[in-house]
């Protein structure tokens, strides 16, 4: 256990726990649901496509768009770099496109 972990559940709201039901996550002992972040999730379709794609599209994609989403976020937009704006609204949209139309695929898989 770390200094400052928190040994209490995490407090979902009860709207999100349902909608988070529907996908197959009912538990919250950790900041990262154990019912699709775990070793026996990965070897199967749904842990592959969230674990190794995605991580090799987050690598493919700080590669292509020249920086990470924090540096373009933080330094870039203080430095007031018109490709760190471009870069930041692509990863907002992307994000959301992500996390409201494909992630509810995967996790129905």
């Amino acid at each position: 256990m770390g200094i400052l972990s928190n040994p209490n559940p995490v407090v979902v709201n009860p709207k999100l726990a349902t909608e988070l039901a529907g996908y197959g996550i009912t538990n919250y002992d950790n900041l990262i649901p154990l019912d699709i972040m775990n070793w026996p999730a990965l070897l199967t379709l749904k842990g592959f496509l969230l674990m190794v794609v995605g991580g090799f599209l987050v690598g493919f994609g700080t590669r292509y768009a020249g920086g990470c989403t924090s540096g373009h976020a933080i330094m870039g937009l203080s430095n007031l770099q018109w490709p760190s704006l471009i870069a930041t609204i692509c990863f907002m949209i992307g994000g959301f496109i992500m996390a409201n139309l494909i992630l509810p695929h995967i996790l129905a898989l």
